[in-house]
């Protein structure tokens, strides 16, 4: 992939994340009261049913199908299956043409369901699994820091060499053995040039230049 299509589906996913948000807000403030149900179905929707059957989920993002095929689809596949309220939903963003949006607007759902019920979601790598007790002291310094309650997300990553990397939206705090090499390595760089700067500069004066 070029630089320039990196940088175009970086931008892409931005906006994705963006109008999912937007989406997710609209549909909470419809489903407040049963927003748990909700994320439920979201939940089966994009874990389960999209990796069972990735043509279904094909087949609503395709721009190359009619609405009218896809309306058809939704209401085969949802009706009296789930709340009339997200059959509507998935109308509403089949309407816009924005059904590829579903797993954005998960995520999204999601986070705000957290933010109500004053819960943030922590994704942590390991080197190896926490002990019960790293667990709890992690979980109680985070809650101390960020005035809510932490829900952990561990995955281990031998890769690390110790350490770990805790992520909570775009705060980063990384405390990996390999972090603190590469960081070393950066100064000793940092730590050459400017010796290496600061000879040039003394000969230049010894020179008179």
């Amino acid at each position: 992939m070029s630089t320039t299509e990196e940088r175009q589906h970086i931008e892409a996913d931005v906006t994705a994340q963006r109008l999912g948000r937007v989406y997710a807000e609209a549909l909470f403030a419809c489903t407040r009261e049963q927003s748990a149900e909700i994320l439920e179905v979201l939940d089966t929707l994009v874990t389960e049913v999209f990796r069972v059957d990735a043509e279904f989920e094909a087949f609503l993002s395709s721009a190359a199908i009619t609405r009218e095929q896809k309306d058809k689809a939704i209401r085969g596949a949802f009706e009296g299956r789930v709340p009339d309220v997200f059959v509507n939903f998935l109308l509403v963003l089949n309407d816009h043409g924005r059904l590829e949006l579903l797993r954005p607007i998960r995520i999204a759902y999601r986070d705000i369901l957290d933010e109500q019920r004053g819960r943030m979601r922590v994704h942590v790598r390991v080197a190896r699994p926490l002990t019960e007790e790293q667990a709890q002291r992690l979980s109680s310094e985070l809650r101390a820091g960020f005035n809510r309650e932490p829900v952990l997300h561990t995955v281990i990553d031998p890769e690390l060499l110790g350490g770990l990397v805790v992520q909570v939206d775009d705060w980063l705090y990384d405390a990996s053995v390999r972090t603190r090499l590469q960081n070393l390595q950066q100064q000793l760089i940092e730590s050459s040039s400017h010796e290496i700067q600061s000879g040039r500069n003394r000969f230049s004066s010894q020179d008179g230049n």
